[in-house]
This record gives C-alpha cells, sequence and structure tokens, in this order.
C-alpha cells in the first residue's frame, strides 16, 4: 500500500491554539491510507491535538475519519459516505457537506458536525459525545441511543429514537411517523410538529431541569431557539414489564 503524504501548507494559528493544518486529497489518495495516517497522528496521544486535518474531494467516500480515539479536529470539505466519524472517542469531525447511512454510528464521545443533511441511522447505538446535524435527518436517527446527545435543525424522519436508552434528542423542525417508539429514558425535545408517536411514547411536562438541560443542548449546538417553543417526550414506561393486555 502507498504511503499517504500529507499536503503540508505553512503552519496556522488558531484563536484558540496554534494548530498545523494538514491537508489530504481524496482524489489521489484512498481513505485507508487517510485513516491509517488519522491513526498513527492520534497515537501521539496530546500532540494530535495541534494538527488541523483537511480533507478534500472526500466524493461520497465511506467510512472517512472512522474509529478515532484522540482529540485529533477532522475537518471535510464535501459530502460524505456511509459511517462516517463511526466509533469516535474524542476526535472532532466537521463534515462541510451532507452524509450517508450511520453518521457517526456507535460513537462514545468527541463531537461531529455536519452542515448539510444527514441519511438514515444517524447516531445509531451512541454512547456518548455530541451530533449536531444543521440540516434534515432521514429515517432512524438515534436508533438505539444509549448515551450520545444529538441536536438536529433541520427535520427527522420516521422511527427515530427506536428504543432509544439514554442520552437526549433534540430536533428543531418536525419529526415523522412512531418517534421515540419502544423508548425507555432517553429525552427528546421537539420544536416542531410529530406526525404520530410510537408506543409507549408520550409527550411529558417542561420543568425547569429540562428547560436548563435543552438550553445547554442548543446553546453547544449554536442554534438560537427558546426552549419555550419545544416539547418533550419521554416513555410511559407501560412496557417496561411483560402485561398481558400489551401483547399483540
Amino acid at each position: 500500500m502507498a504511503t499517504l503524504t500529507p499536503t503540508d501548507p505553512q503552519p496556522t494559528t488558531d484563536r484558540r491554539a496554534e494548530r498545523t493544518t494538514k491537508v489530504v486529497d481524496l482524489a489521489s489518495s484512498s481513505v485507508r491510507e487517510l485513516n491509517q495516517a488519522l491513526h498513527e497522528s492520534s497515537s501521539t496521544g496530546g500532540e494530535s491535538s495541534a494538527v488541523e486535518w483537511v480533507i478534500t474531494n472526500p466524493q461520497g467516500e465511506h467510512a472517512i475519519a472512522c474509529g478515532l480515539t484522540e482529540p485529533v479536529h477532522v475537518r471535510i470539505e464535501g459530502h460524505v459516505g456511509y459511517y462516517c466519524a463511526g466509533m469516535n472517542q474524542r476526535a472532532h469531525v466537521e463534515v462541510r457537506g451532507n452524509a450517508g447511512v450511520g453518521l457517526a454510528e456507535n460513537m462514545m464521545s468527541g463531537r461531529v458536525d455536519v452542515s448539510g443533511d444527514a441519511s438514515q441511522s444517524a447516531g445509531a447505538t451512541g454512547h456518548g459525545g455530541l451530533l449536531v446535524i444543521n440540516g434534515n435527518a432521514a429515517a432512524r436517527c438515534g436508533i438505539s441511543m444509549k448515551g450520545i446527545d444529538i441536536v438536529v435543525g433541520g427535520n427527522v424522519g420516521h422511527m427515530s429514537a427506536f428504543m432509544a436508552q439514554a442520552g437526549r434528542l433534540v430536533i428543531c423542525g418536525d419529526a415523522g411517523d412512531a418517534l421515540g417508539d419502544s423508548l425507555y429514558e432517553a429525552h427528546l425535545y421537539v420544536r416542531g410538529t410529530v406526525k404520530s408517536l410510537g408506543a409507549d411514547c408520550v409527550a411529558k411536562p417542561m420543568r425547569a431541569h429540562h428547560h436548563t438541560e435543552l438550553a445547554d443542548l442548543l446553546s453547544r449546538a449554536a442554534m438560537a431557539y427558546s426552549t419555550a417553543e419545544f416539547t418533550r417526550y419521554g416513555s410511559a414506561r407501560s412496557l417496561y414489564n411483560f402485561h398481558v393486555d400489551n401483547a399483540y
């Protein structure tokens, strides 16, 4: 396999820290080579946070920037395919475009930002970290989420937060059919309308600590909405234990 040699322009100065920028063009390098270089950069430990990787010409390639474990910053200039930033830990991955299926799947920590839309199953099975989608998310956003925080600036599709166990899903637009079906203890906040609620998902009152929680998530996602515009949804808890009346 060819050795990836990133383009190294003159170091630039970030207001928060001095960062060296490394540019990788996927028109001439493979995703495998890119991911290997990112993992090797992460293995340097604390030094990785001083490097900003800029990925050009992603051309919808799959599995870009997967499995990162250190606080490296990756900026992808364009659209990505399936499973971008999957299994992320501590890294900050920015996608300046749209994302395919399984964005940030099984994310553990760190942050993933998408300037455009995301396809199905964004943030699926995520255990932690923050996923921000500035556009819309398709079906099954946050399916089986286990602690991840997801903020969607637009709408989400059907079966979002299906079997969500923990974490918070903020929807600044509308939600499709069967929102929160078979929900456990995740908190759902919706600013717009909900086409239909899934089994055992109900509207719940917004108490003071929910307003605080939601305000913090909106602030971190840089979305300027009032918490008073949102409705909270959660589990009615009727499916926690078997009851014959709930059997179909």
